[in-house]
């Protein structure tokens, strides 16, 4: 007999169960929206006796109140039973997008009354943490619109293998024109030997194969190579099963000019060999 397919939705309110439980209903799942967590079990088990549903999905959050306290060990007894096949979504988004979402709408957070404030947000993340940690899938909805979402569901519950590659945004900057503000990760590139000061070098850039040959000859700049890229390596899988599908990493040097121009052209082909997407900018080259 076929395992009963579960999956239950949970997390931040305001990140966006509604529009997970829609398009879980549209791939043919009954959906029962703000179940007390005592009563999923004897639901399932009813369920599995009458066959006649062969796809559920549970959405369970605090609006449960007192009742939310026995999800994890409800969670515990559904992941120990071999009649179904069970998958936990957590779905969350950062402060300021759950706040501009609540101020749109004009909803009160079931924490708290009036306007969002980021104390509220803060106690339910607090609330929602061991939650979080037995989940299968993580999703972050920050950036997401909801066609993107529904597709990353449709990857993630469907088994569908075509994900879209992981995306590397590699950006180079000066560091006397400021720090580039949607990096993820800023590498400061001003331990290498700047070719500002090598003559005939100075008035070229880090595009120039002459400049590119001088900075990565440095044993320092061969080390960071390899450090980084085993660092990048290790995080973009774990990135993914937290739901973030891209990176921004930013190089920077004291003008933007020769040394981050050099190793973010060098770190960007790295990674096209490795299959990631990537996209190239050069802030401050003249």
């Amino acid at each position: 007999m076929d395992k009963l397919k579960v999956v239950v939705v949970t997390g931040l309110s305001g990140a966006g169960k509604t529009n997970a439980a829609d398009w879980l209903e549209d791939q043919g799942y009954f959906c029962v929206d703000n179940m007390p967590p005592s009563l999923i079990r004897a639901f399932v088990d009813l369920t599995v006796q009458t066959a006649t549903i062969k796809k559920a999905a549970i959405i369970a959050d605090i609006r449960g109140g007192n009742f939310f306290a026995d999800l994890i060990s409800t969670l515990e007894q559904l992941e120990k039973d071999d009649r179904i096949q069970l998958k936990i979504l957590f779905i969350e988004a950062s402060d300021k997008a759950l706040i501009k979402r609540y101020n749109e709408t004009r909803r009160n957070h079931p924490l708290g009354e009036g306007p969002v404030t980021m104390d509220v947000i803060e106690k339910e993340r607090e609330t929602l943490q061991e939650v979080r940690a037995r989940a299968d899938y993580v999703i972050d909805t920050t950036d997401m619109k909801v066609a993107e979402f529904r597709t990353f569901l449709q990857n993630t519950l469907s088994g569908v293998a075509q994900q879209k590659p992981f995306r590397i945004n590699i950006k180079s900057f000066g560091y006397k024109k400021g720090l580039p503000l949607e990096a993820d990760l800023i590498m400061d590139m001003r331990f290498i030997p700047n070719p500002y000061y090598i003559k005939g070098l100075k008035k070229l850039t880090g595009n120039n194969k002459k400049v590119q040959a001088y900075v990565m000859k440095h044993q320092v700049s061969k080390t960071f190579v390899k450090n980084f890229y085993d660092m990048i390596m290790a995080m973009a899988p774990a990135y993914r099963k937290e739901g973030k599908n891209h990176l921004n990493l930013a190089f920077g040097c004291t003008g933007g000019q020769h040394r981050s121009v050099t190793m973010a052209n060098h770190m960007a082909e790295v990674f096209r060999r490795e299959g990631f997407t990537v996209t190239l900018e050069h802030r401050d080259i003249k």
